[in-house]
């Protein structure tokens, strides 16, 4: 039986959102159990179904604007974030879900549950929709402001793994993000970046992938250092949300406008879902010894069971025991 703890308190929604969701994921799959960590006084209520639900009670979490996340983990270690964490640490629970505060559950990642050995940062990878349909992962997207080229390595073994399992991509194409096509575009790291991955066994190295390649993408991974991957993934997601305003706009401004919307509402509707994160789930945390997905903060109950659905893959897989006996020596990363 695989064992999900979920931050119930965590988010904008918090109970509201999670405990609805795991309901549901209860109902889809029959091989997992579900530990809530959160208020029982609010959980219970919201509670029809607990079978294959337990609830760790606390009234604690963290602030959705939390501005220091290292002292907020190291502080308030009965938060529900915290304490569904250590379970995670102590292999009581299998993964965690949460819809918290981005950093905190980045640090919480980090300082509670540990990094493996074999990796140097943390990432954080999100899945992004593609024209091909079909979804790519991008990382790192602000988990590390800095890193170097040995860490964009570890990653690209990492997310190999994950494209596999998850996506079901064999021999999936690394990319690098840059701002050109040619080997020696980009600043030093970009440019040692490169040559580390193209020589690097075990993964598939493509190439460099330009930020306006993102949504139609010729590799199924791009690796960034966080401080370029979060611009970018903001960059899209901003350019999302104002082209489908504008769009609308555009369609009440006239009678036409508003007949043709009516004609193409399911073509509008699937677009977006295409769009959309709903059935995606959320950024996994790589580099750490149990898997954590990290749910968009405003997450919906439909989100959140997406979510879960994706914490139960990544554990079902292995993904980790994979990524271990994937990864190569330390120095071989350094040269």
């Amino acid at each position: 039986m695989i064992r999900i703890g979920v931050d119930a308190n965590g988010g904008d929604l918090g109970v509201e959102a999670t405990v609805p969701a795991s309901m549901k994921a209860i109902e889809m799959f029959k091989d997992i159990e579900i530990v809530l960590f959160g208020d029982e006084e609010k959980i219970k209520p919201l509670l029809t179904n607990n079978e294959r639900i337990s609830i760790v009670h606390t009234t604690e979490t963290l602030d959705m604007g939390e501005h220091d996340p290292m002292r907020a983990i190291r502080k308030n270690k009965t938060a529900s974030l915290c304490l569904a964490m250590t379970a995670a640490k102590n292999k009581e629970v299998d993964a965690v879900v949460t819809s918290g505060p981005t950093q905190c559950v980045v640090m919480g990642a980090h300082l509670i549950i540990r990094r493996l050995p074999q990796m140097e940062r943390v990432a954080l990878c999100p899945i992004i929709p593609n024209l091909d349909g079909n979804p790519r992962l991008l990382l790192d997207v602000g988990a590390n402001v800095e890193l170097e080229p040995k860490h964009l390595a570890q990653f690209a073994i990492f997310a190999s793994v994950a494209c596999e399992e998850i996506l079901g991509i064999n021999n999936p194409k690394v990319g690098l993000l840059n701002i050109g096509s040619e080997e020696a575009k980009g600043r030093e790291f970009e440019r040692e970046a490169h040559q580390m991955l193209k020589n690097l066994e075990g993964i598939n190295f493509y190439g460099n992938i330009e930020s306006d390649q993102l949504l139609d993408c010729p590799s199924d991974i791009v690796l960034s250092d966080g401080f370029s991957g979060n611009i970018a993934l903001k960059s899209m997601e901003g350019a999302a949300k104002n082209v489908s305003k504008m769009l609308k706009q555009e369609i009440k401004s006239s009678l036409g406008g508003l007949i043709g919307a009516f004609f193409m509402r399911k073509n509008l509707a699937r677009l977006k879902k295409r769009m959309g994160t709903k059935e995606v789930g959320g950024a996994m945390i790589f580099g750490i010894g149990s898997n954590v997905v990290k749910a968009h903060g405003n997450s919906d109950s439909i989100t959140f069971t997406s979510a879960i659905r994706q914490a139960r893959v990544m554990v079902e897989s292995n993904i980790i025991e994979k990524v271990v006996a994937r990864l190569p020596k330390e120095e071989v990363l350094s040269e």
